[in-house]
């Protein structure tokens, strides 16, 4: 426990229990804050992701419970049924007119994350007008800017307006977290954010300690006939991912014979797409996300761990799966742009191997090369684990924002009393 607690206000649109994409970070963040001896207070969003449908089990307007030892507030909001640009902006201003106008705890220091930059840009809004005293933080794990360029969504003049906006939401805040070092770079270079105010803090590996797993029997267990190399994608099923380039590998590998089956766990807007285009492609097969304790020994237990990304996708984000596989000791394959982050990353950690994104031999050849040299592919895997132990463990994360978070608040008590 830290010799001063805190209180700390968290602001996201993502939490528990939502598996995948960024709310297992802010979940583990709270409950570590908390088990820290920190007050952490979270006000967020009713599940629905990957989904796009709101969880079922989470009913009425307002619901406030207790998660993992953290009281958490839940504000509905609009879910569009599509992630698009119309849809997504529906959205996050629901939640943040819902965020910015419920009362807020009294706290120490708030930490609003992005996404959502809509919610955050209005809840930054809220906490200028009515509490200058209050620092406020932005934990960026996506930039829009980027992303609006990238994807080609919202048009070349709706990226510059995207861009804009994101800027002067970066510069107002007090602080800046990002997730990765080419981040920092952007908000330097292309937002004009004062490097003092930024700090980057890499995303960890969430899982429980990692496990030690049976590899035959899981694969058993699995339905993973001996001799067949499975490649595992998991999470979202979005635009960002592109999954048709799998579908497409699928339909090579069914042409050639070869004894490669595709496993796409997850959920996500174009996940009905891509089932429709994957009818009658034997190599490929889709699940829905593994229980939380199956999901270590799936990673582990698998040949090969894909990532794949829209082609021209370079600089929007970094895959959150990218630290589970690492320090599942099983050998990646990122299908993605050369020099995107989610490249750089990958041959930073020696953890796996990348090819071009939107060619289905490519990816098949990839996976053919890992799977044709075992004793490789486990150098990689091992690499991953010793990535993982040196840079992206969950102490060293919690370290860094219970630093984080106090020197915001000594500076801005200092900023106060003179």
């Amino acid at each position: 426990m830290s010799a001063v607690p805190m209180s700390i206000g968290i602001l996201a649109l993502n939490y528990a229990p939502e598996p995948t994409g960024i709310a297992p970070y802010v979940s583990d963040l709270a409950s570590g804050l908390t088990e820290r001896g920190h007050s952490v207070a979270v006000s967020t969003g009713y599940p629905h992701y990957p989904q796009w449908a709101i969880d079922p089990r989470y009913g009425g307007r307002t619901l406030r419970e207790i998660v993992g030892g953290v009281p958490v507030t839940r504000l509905r909001h609009h879910v569009p049924s599509t992630a698009g640009a119309v849809g997504r902006v529906r959205m996050e201003t629901s939640f943040g007119t819902r965020l910015a106008t419920m009362p807020w705890p009294n706290v120490d220091v708030l930490l609003a994350v992005s996404p959502a930059l809509l919610a955050t840009g209005m809840a930054l809004l809220r906490a200028r007008v009515s509490d200058r005293s209050t620092p406020v933080g932005l934990w960026v794990q996506d930039l829009y800017g980027p992303g609006a360029s990238e994807t080609g969504l919202v048009g070349s003049r709706g990226a510059r307006w995207t861009a804009a906006l994101e800027s002067r939401i970066l510069r107002s805040a007090d602080s800046v977290i990002v997730a990765h070092e080419q981040f920092e770079q952007q908000l330097l270079e292309r937002y004009s954010v004062d490097p003092k105010r930024v700090e980057v803090i890499r995303n960890w590996t969430h899982l429980p300690d990692r496990p030690q797993v049976d590899l035959a029997s899981a694969r058993r267990r699995f339905g993973w006939a001996p001799g067949e190399t499975i490649v595992l994608h998991t999470g979202n099923m979005g635009v960002k991912q592109e999954l048709d380039n799998v579908v497409e590998a699928g339909k090579v590998v069914d042409r050639q014979g070869a004894r490669i089956r595709f496993l796409l766990v997850g959920d996500g807007n174009r996940r009905s797409h891509l089932e429709h285009a994957a009818r009658g492609v034997r190599s490929i097969e889709f699940l829905r996300p593994f229980p939380s304790e199956d999901y270590a020994a799936a990673l582990a237990a698998a040949d090969v761990l894909l990532v794949n990304e829209k082609r021209g996708l370079s600089q929007m984000s970094i895959p959150s799966k990218l630290t589970s596989y690492f320090a599942s000791g099983t050998a990646v394959l990122a299908a993605t742009d050369a020099g995107s982050i989610t490249s750089r990353e990958v041959e930073r950690s020696g953890a796996g191997v990348t090819v071009a994104a939107g060619d289905p031999q490519a990816l098949v050849d990839g996976v053919r090369t890992l799977a044709s040299d075992t004793r490789h592919a486990q150098s990689l895997g091992r690499r991953g684990i010793d990535y993982v132990d040196r840079n992206l463990t969950r102490v060293a994360a919690l370290d860094k924002f219970e630093a984080w978070a106090r020197r915001i608040v000594e500076s801005t008590s200092d900023r106060r009393n003179h």
